[in-house]
């Protein structure tokens, strides 16, 4: 069964405001990670709860609650800012 997809509203801003080329790829990882929330190349975060993906040089991080199929993004940033 599909994971449903939530983005903070700060996570959303952080989308809107990429470059159109990366916007797209982002747009496609956060498609798969609909089907599959867990992907190779996956991180778990060590000082808190959370995962990792990479896009380029653009870290999705997210959460994911198994007990009711959601993900939650709340950051999508360029990976110089994205764990500050």
């Amino acid at each position: 069964m599909p994971y449903k997809i939530e983005l903070k509203k700060s996570a959303e801003k952080e989308y809107l405001n990429l470059e159109k080329n990366i916007k797209e790829r982002v747009k496609v990882a956060i498609q798969n990670l609909s089907k599959d929330p867990k992907p190779s190349g996956f991180k778990k975060l060590q000082n808190r709860d959370g995962y990792r993906i990479r896009v380029g040089d653009y870290r999705i991080v997210y959460t994911i609650d198994e007990s009711i199929n959601l993900i939650e993004i709340f950051k999508i940033a360029h990976r110089k800012d994205v764990y500050r």
